[in-house]
């Protein structure tokens, strides 16, 4: 009586309200001009309407779609194809809402809006459910699931586990059941999902239902309950709720109390025109008035449901409400008619692949039927001689993954033979270059201690000052092999440590490294060897040059060397000094001069000098275009 009274009591409380919204909403509707504002007030107004009468919430989507249409809002099309068909769902019209949510899917697709597209799907897999074929349901929902994990809406991956815990309910999948109902639970109350605090509590009952513990079913309900009392969620949940109560009470033998929730929920299914409910309703009161011993009235609403269903094509638990009328037949004497339904049960049963024996049905056709026993062998023995078939073709499948798994390893293992026989040779290959770098920087530092026993010999300090530049530049070539063979690249010169080593040699040919002081104003750069020796003799000439000119009298000074790679594919290079700033490079016609003209040429650059407070020479090097 608490419940009953408070349910009236939330009727005209919700009465009130709705129709105070919807009559302002209605007047908005009236007076709004743009296309995008009415589409807007539309949405509101089915919102409003849903929980007060669904044919009304029909009215305002079908003008939704209308509008939609015909300004080719593709923005709001999806969603009202989406409320026409939810709309048609709840009133059994089955086929129809189909078609309105495939058209809202593929909205939603060009859009590549995926909470809408899992929306969607959700409400496919409920019309999927009320025509019997749960797996098409339960790909839906999963589909849902793996579009709300990619966004991370945590209150739609909530509700995707709740209704994958349907199905697995509906294909008495009972343990995974309760395991996605116990997560989506978890969920919801751990993020604080409001909105799907009474799905998981509503759907975590109908799981108990099914497993028999009555007791939790009617806990979770009751917490359901609450929901819809602190949220005002509506007639249709109130109803949905109501009527599954009953069903708790049902099972554990409170006859007239479940009796008086079927009674209260189908008023209020009719007052909302719930067609999905009032259907439900009249089969649980057809049941419970089988229950109660009441079986002409349990006939008149047991008949009723069957007849609404097979208008709606509605398949779920027609089984159930066959067996329910084939049952009242047999209390009545009426077993003709009882045999009947009990065939229809059957069929149906089959026709949504139950494979669950009825003893009823068994008992039944054997009054019926002599050679039924006869047919149920036969039946047996095709099925023995399929099972035996799909187990050869099982071990033949197995056979042939064995052989593709053995000869996959054995291609793996041979794949891994040739990968370490080619990376043998390539280490041998690389040691060998090594060596050879080595030889080469070995073979130059002979030429040059060679050059420097010739220039002790010499007098004349022109031809001796030749020498020992000829001296460094066999020097920086050396170099460049000896850091090649170092390193673990051998393609390529880190040339700041290259600059380093080079300037530091030079410095020491002329006894400068206490008077110059060079500054490397660069960062790590590797450069491939083809460029790195002709900009190391470069370097080389303009240091050398430096410090025979710059700095004369053993005046102390600073060298900067820069190197960086643009963006735009050149390399530049600067070489500054703050010495007298005599310039003899550019138009220079000794042989350091004519050197670095050569190599500039052969790196496809050009260079440029400035006097400024010293000698500032530039260099730009196109590297795409040197060969």
């Amino acid at each position: 009586m608490k419940n009953l009274f408070f349910i009236f009591l939330l009727i005209l409380q919700t009465g009130y309200a709705q129709q105070k919204t919807y009559d302002s909403l209605e007047k908005k509707l009236k007076e709004a001009v743009s296309p995008d504002q009415k589409l807007e007030i539309l949405n509101q107004l089915v919102a409003v309407s849903f929980n007060k009468n669904i044919s009304q919430a029909l009215m305002y989507a079908n003008q939704g779609v209308e509008l939609a249409d015909k300004t080719g809002n593709k923005q709001w099309q999806p969603k009202f194809y989406e409320m026409a068909g939810r709309m048609h769902a709840n009133m059994i019209h089955l086929d129809t809402a189909s078609v309105f949510f495939d058209k809202a899917m593929a909205g939603y697709q060009q859009l590549g809006d995926k909470e809408g597209q899992a929306s969607t799907a959700f409400k496919m897999a409920w019309v999927y459910k009320k025509k019997g074929e749960t797996d098409k349901a339960m790909s839906k929902d999963l589909y849902a699931l793996k579009l709300m994990e990619e966004t991370g809406n945590k209150a739609m991956i909530c509700n995707a586990l709740t209704r994958i815990s349907d199905d697995l309910t509906r294909q008495e999948r009972l343990e995974e059941a309760k395991d996605y109902a116990l997560r989506a639970i978890e969920m919801a109350e751990k993020n604080n999902l409001s909105s799907e605090l009474f799905y998981v509590y509503f759907n975590a009952g109908n799981v108990a239902m099914s497993a028999n513990d009555y007791k939790s079913s009617l806990d979770y309900y009751n917490k359901a309950m609450k929901i819809v009392k602190e949220q005002d969620l509506g007639m249709g949940s109130l109803c949905d709720i109501t009527n599954s109560h009953g069903n708790a009470l049902k099972r554990m033998g409170r006859y007239k109390e479940a009796k008086y929730d079927y009674e209260t929920a189908l008023k209020l299914a009719k007052k909302a025109n719930y067609q999905n409910a009032i259907t439900a309703t009249i089969a649980n009161l057809g049941e419970i008035n089988l229950l109660m011993g009441n079986y002409t009235q349990a006939l008149g609403y047991q008949l009723e449901t069957v007849r609404l269903q097979e208008q709606d094509k509605d398949l779920s638990n027609l089984t159930e409400n066959y067996q329910h009328v084939s049952t009242i037949y047999e209390k009545l004497g009426n077993y003709k008619s009882a045999l009947e339904y009990q065939k229809k049960a059957y069929h149906m049963r089959d026709s949504v692949a139950s494979i669950k024996s009825d003893t009823t049905m068994s008992k039944m056709l054997t009054r019926y039927e002599t050679n039924k026993k006869e047919e149920t062998i036969e039946s047996q023995q095709n099925e023995i001689s399929q099972q035996k078939k799909l187990q050869g073709l099982t071990i033949g499948i197995l056979f042939l993954m064995f052989v593709f798994i053995v000869f996959g390893i054995i291609s793996y293992r041979l794949r891994v033979k040739r990968s370490r026989l080619l990376a043998a040779k390539n280490a041998e290959n690389e040691l060998l270059l090594k060596e050879i770098h080595h030889r080469v920087k070995n073979n130059l530092e002979v030429v040059s201690s060679l050059l420097a026993l010739q220039s002790a010999q010499i007098d004349d300090p022109n031809t001796k000052e030749a020498m020992r530049e000829g001296q460094n530049r066999v020097h920086s070539i050396g170099i460049v092999h000896q850091k090649l063979y170092q390193a673990t690249n051998l393609g390529a010169i880190e040339m700041k440590d290259y600059f380093l080593n080079l300037s530091e040699s030079i410095l020491d040919s002329f006894g400068a490294e206490n008077r110059v002081k060079i500054e490397l104003a660069m960062e790590k750069l590797e450069i491939d060897i083809d460029t790195a020796v002709p900009l190391g003799l470069i370097v080389n000439e303009l240091l050398t040059n430096t410090i025979k000119y710059a700095f004369p009298h053993g005046k102390q000074g600073n060298v900067v060397i820069k190197l960086e790679k643009r963006k735009t594919g050149i390399l530049h290079l600067e070489v500054s000094d703050d010495g007298i700033g005599k310039s003899n490079i550019i138009k220079g016609t000794g042989f350091g001069s004519q050197l670095i003209s050569l190599l500039t040429r052969q790196l496809r650059g050009h260079m440029k000098e400035e006097i400024n407070n010293g000698t500032h020479t530039y260099f730009n090097f196109n590297l795409e275009k040197v060969a």
